[in-house]
């Protein structure tokens, strides 16, 4: 029997049905520890063994939803077993992503760099110019 050629981009392909099934399931999720979850991203490992799992977080605690999603792993995976069509479904590992929460604070530290700019730039009251400073045309 000859092998199959490996089929270009699977993996990733792999990885955002997993992430949009994973979105359905967790929101069939009862355990209030689990508040509005975004599933961000998905990496399978080339074996398809493992699955890192990054999620956002709208409303609730990060590190409570972290250990709940962990905890329900074993109940999301057997979900993605009937879904999916492959030998080997992943074993889920969820990890929190904070690029919206870094993403805020930069956007913060952004706005107050150009605010204290522009009170910097601003020309006071003394600093007015008088009729000699006008520019000179250059020849």
């Amino acid at each position: 029997m000859r092998h199959k050629r490996n089929i270009p981009n699977r993996g990733f392909r792999v990885a955002d049905q997993i992430q949009r099934d994973l979105g359905e399931l967790i929101r069939e999720l009862k355990d209030p520890r689990v508040g509005m979850i975004t599933v961000n991203s998905v990496e399978v490992t080339p074996d398809y063994a493992h699955a890192k799992v990054f999620f956002s977080l709208l409303i609730g605690d990060s590190a409570e939803s972290e250990i709940a999603l962990n905890e329900a792993a074993g109940f999301l995976r057997n979900g993605l077993f009937k879904r999916l069509s492959i030998h080997t479904v992943p074993t889920l590992h969820f990890h929190f992503d904070r690029t919206t929460e870094r993403a805020a604070e930069l956007n913060a530290m952004i706005l107050q760099a150009n605010a204290n700019r522009a009170k910097e730039d601003e020309p006071k009251a003394d600093d007015e110019p008088k009729a000699d400073d006008e520019p000179k045309a250059l020849d």
